[in-house]
């Protein structure tokens, strides 16, 4: 899939957004109100913590919007089996896309094989099922080479998307990277962009560097101030209330 921040729709732009409920001082009813805000907003998915997936998927039911969680986040550094059980798990529950982290360590460590079947054991069960997966680098923590070896492991492996960060380590997604990544996977494999990415501009931006999916917590604002381009009216700039998260 291609998108052009020059022809892209409302419904087009926000399919590309993952309305993020991540941090870890969320309660129930955060969750509940982010999943309202999501469907209200036509997001793609929301990304929830696993305890909160069953939650979510009940209160998504009649809408149009998925839910994900993540594995092994946001270190990378469980064990494969285990992800494995966190990744089933999630789908008993009712998540229908998987953010997982890759082991950060091991790859830095160049031990690629064990990071490939990290990934496949993920992608395999989850593929089994019918769910997409989305591989979290952290790039924060890589060089460029780490990050084209992670690119290729990840489509070895079978991803369905390659993700820039988690949002919790001390860099997000940047342009550099997105293009990078980008140009290191073959079109089968999507772009995904978290961390940092907070306004319109920001997020039409890595829309043309190649992303496809961006994790968001300023999702009411990227999306009103989008709504209000369309209609002609002026955009105010307005600083994202939850610097960090995601």
């Amino acid at each position: 899939m291609t998108l052009n921040s020059k022809t892209i729709t409302y419904e087009q732009l926000a399919k590309v957004i993952d309305h993020s409920l991540l941090r870890p001082e969320l309660t129930e009813a955060d969750v509940i109100a982010g999943c309202e805000l999501a469907a209200r907003y036509h997001t793609a998915t929301v990304c929830v913590k696993p305890c909160h997936v069953r939650l979510a998927a009940e209160e998504l039911k009649d809408s149009d919007v998925w839910v994900s969680t993540v594995v092994g986040f946001p270190h990378g550094g469980n064990l494969t089996a285990i992800k494995v059980a966190e990744a089933q798990q999630a789908m008993d529950d009712g998540a229908v896309e998987l953010d997982m982290v890759l082991n950060i360590g091991q790859l830095r460590s160049g031990r690629n094989g064990f990071v490939r079947d990290d990934i496949k054991a993920v992608c395999d069960v989850a593929h089994a099922r019918g769910v997409r997966v989305k591989v979290i680098f952290e790039n924060a923590y890589l060089t460029d080479e780490e990050k084209i070896t992670a690119c290729k492991l990840s489509e070895e492996a079978g991803a369905d998307w390659v993700k820039t960060s988690t949002g919790f380590a001390p860099g997000g997604a940047t342009l550099e990277d997105l293009r990078l990544m980008r140009a290191n996977v073959s079109e089968k494999v999507q772009i995904k962009a978290a961390g940092g990415v907070r306004t319109l501009p920001a997020l039409l931006e890595v829309i043309d560097a190649g992303v496809t999916r961006c994790g968001a917590t300023a999702t009411a604002t990227i999306l009103d101030d989008f709504k209000a381009l369309q209609e002609g009216r002026e955009v105010e700039t307005k600083p994202d209330a939850t610097p960090g998260a995601y």
